[in-house]
């Protein structure tokens, strides 16, 4: 096990989903169910399968595109949305 890689990956993760729609979606669903377990084990669960659905997708897409034209591309499209936000165009 690579802790290095493992805990930039936690850490840049723990911090984007901090406050997110999850997290409230998370929240309203304990108020409104008083089952705070329940609703953690199927957070959780979802998180960790689309978790491993985009790690899946990461090693297929590298086998067909360079890494540095995908992260060219994705720091592309952090930009336009981004600058979509901005303006109000989304």
């Amino acid at each position: 096990m690579d802790w290095k890689i493992f805990l930039t990956t936690f850490g840049a993760l723990l911090l984007a989903e901090l406050g997110d729609k999850t997290q409230l979606a998370t929240i309203c669903l304990t108020c409104e169910t008083g089952k705070p377990w329940t609703v953690f084990l199927g957070a959780a669960s979802a998180l960790v399968a689309i978790t491993f659905l985009g790690v899946v997708f990461g090693q297929t897409i590298t086998s067909f595109i360079p890494h540095q034209y995908l992260q060219k591309g994705a720091a592309l499209l952090f930009i336009i949305i981004g600058v979509s936000i901005l303006f109000g165009w989304m």
